[in-house]
């Protein structure tokens, strides 16, 4: 994995950088401060971040957020404070593993794969729901056009359906397409 590391004590810097290589990961960037991890995660487009939770300038859960917003990406959290504040805000911010100081190459290597795991089930969901959201929106549309077809051409149910079907067949166009030109020239003409 491509990783950039976000830490502002060069020591555990250079210690993180040295066990995701010895990993197989390559490292990025690194760099020691919040503003810069959100500057480089645009930039760089890591695989994976891996964020020290208290950093001059934002810190790194701030950053997480900013990084989050912008390009989502599994991070994963380290940190030498135990506190359920940070655990709570690291899970607003789409933190998907949270590490406590001191931490060994094992450690990394697991909560990398874990919050790589979650990430990827995530944008699944994310997909997913997206579809789902654009089905329901089709369906609605639909039974709109519909109603019009039954309403103003005195068409049953089914009939209006497929007339809106094979609208969309012939004119190679989808049915939610179809049936906001029904829709919109029934808005016109009322």
């Amino acid at each position: 994995m491509r990783v950039l590391i976000a830490e502002d004590d060069p020591i555990i810097a250079l210690g993180l950088e040295t066990k995701l290589a010895a990993l197989g990961h390559e490292v990025v960037a690194r760099v020691a401060d919040g503003h810069s991890a959100v500057r480089e995660a645009a930039r760089t487009c890591p695989d994976a971040v891996v964020m020290d939770v208290v950093m001059p300038g934002i810190d790194g859960l701030e950053a997480a957020c900013a990084i989050t917003r912008s390009r989502p990406v599994p991070i994963v959290a380290i940190t030498a404070h135990d506190q359920s504040e940070f655990v709570e805000r690291a899970i607003r911010c789409g933190v998907a593993a949270y590490l406590v100081k001191p931490v060994d190459g094992r450690q990394v290597e697991r909560a990398l794969r874990l919050a790589v795991s979650r990430y990827a089930e995530f944008e699944t969901m994310r997909t997913e729901v997206g579809r789902l959201q654009e089905a329901l929106e089709t369906r609605r549309l639909v039974e709109r056009a519909k109603g019009i077809l039954m309403d103003r051409a005195g068409l049953p149910e089914e009939e209006a359906f497929l007339k809106i079907q094979r609208r969309a067949r012939d004119s190679n166009r989808t049915m939610a397409d179809v049936a906001r030109q029904i829709i919109d020239a029934a808005d016109i003409l009322q």
